[in-house]
């Protein structure tokens, strides 16, 4: 009984196994008859030639190549005739012999010519000579350096001209500095501050100033004053600082009893160029400075207000005992000058120590 039950199993599993469509396939390729597939090779090359005829139409000149197909590897295409013209003027322009050149003048060159044999063809190409520009002597001159010419200053008619147009008017303040003005323009009568500082002012006149009620400050810094008339400033009732440093005063004017700083410093003042007591009455005075000037003393007497008295490199030799101090009043004290210059002066300050026991601060100069 088992041997039919086996038997009848594997009978089974080989119906299933032909049945399979590998094995079907396998049975197929197997049962092909060769006898059916041959083939006649020149036979079918007969009939192919009717259908692709490759010879007909075919030149060298004129290539033909089938789509989806390669050209042969050795095939030499045609050149076209444009290119090969090309070539040859490439070959004739690479042949060609320099020529000289002429470099244009006023870029860097010399304006010769430039090449091989430049003396033997320099009479090829004529060199025009450039038109001179206006200020210049010639061509040469018209060659530039390199650097940016500066540009003239206009000249100004400045005689006639509104003092608040030529010069700058805020408020009471006029600033007339570096004008290049040869003299001191007429004011509005309300100014209070004048400046004319680096100028070529040489000359003060008593006019200048007439019936300035208001005018408080004058500077007139870096001039060339020379001379200034004796009364200039006497008529200003108002006038509180006279700058006048950096010109060649040798003589200082007159100047009201209103003064609070005066300003002579740089200048060409001697020992004749100061009046005698001339600060006395000013009890407002706070500063002088009289520096770099030809002074051989000490103007004295100098207010009690005095704060500031700068008197170095002049030509002071010498200081008496009472020329700060009071000597018959030992209680007398000037707490006001604090700041006293004497250096540079050809004075030792060592042999005069009675004259600054009553100063707050010993000055400032030479102690051998």
């Amino acid at each position: 009984m088992r041997m039919l039950v086996r038997l009848a199993l594997g009978l089974f599993v080989l119906k299933a196994v032909v049945a399979g469509p590998r094995f079907s396939r396998q049975v197929d390729l197997d049962s092909y008859d060769n006898a059916n597939y041959d083939v006649d090779l020149d036979n079918s090359n007969l009939e192919n030639q009717d259908i692709y005829d490759y010879e007909d139409g075919l030149t060298i000149d004129d290539p033909q190549i089938e789509i989806g197909t390669l050209a042969p590897p050795d095939y030499n295409y045609p050149v076209p005739e444009a290119s090969l013209e090309e070539e040859v003027e490439e070959e004739e322009e690479e042949e060609l012999p320099l020529t000289p050149q002429l470099i244009p003048q006023g870029s860097g060159g010399s304006g010769v010519l430039m090449g091989p044999d430049t003396q033997k063809e320099e009479g090829l190409l004529p060199v025009t000579p450039e038109t001179p520009q206006e200020g210049t002597g010639g061509v040469e001159g018209s060659v530039s350096s390199g650097e940016p010419d500066e540009p003239e200053e206009p000249v100004i008619d400045r005689k006639g001209m509104p003092t608040c147009l030529l010069c700058t008017c805020l408020g009471g303040s006029v600033y007339c500095d570096d004008l290049k003005l040869d003299s001191v323009p007429p004011l509005p009568k309300d100014t209070t501050h004048f400046y004319a500082r680096y100028n070529r002012i040489t000359k003060i006149n008593k006019s200048d100033f007439a019936f300035m009620n208001k005018l408080k400050r004058i500077d007139l810094t870096a001039n060339e004053i020379m001379s200034i008339d004796e009364r200039a400033f006497l008529g200003l009732p108002e006038l509180e600082e006279l700058v006048i440093r950096e010109n060649h005063i040798s003589q200082l004017p007159a100047l009201p009893e209103t003064m609070s700083l005066i300003d002579g410093s740089h200048n060409n003042i001697g020992s004749k160029g100061i009046h005698r007591e001339a600060f006395k009455d000013m009890t407002s005075l706070l500063y002088l400075y009289l520096t770099d000037n030809h002074i051989d003393y000490i103007p004295v007497p100098l207010p009690d207000s005095l704060r500031s008295l700068h008197l170095q490199r002049n030509n002071i030799q010498m200081m008496h005992g009472d020329t700060f101090c009071n000597l018959k009043d030992f209680n007398y004290i000037r707490n006001a000058l604090e700041d006293i210059r004497l250096d540079g002066n050809p004075i030792n300050l060592s042999r005069t120590p009675q004259a600054y026991v009553c100063l707050p601060r010993i000055p400032i100069g030479d102690l051998i």
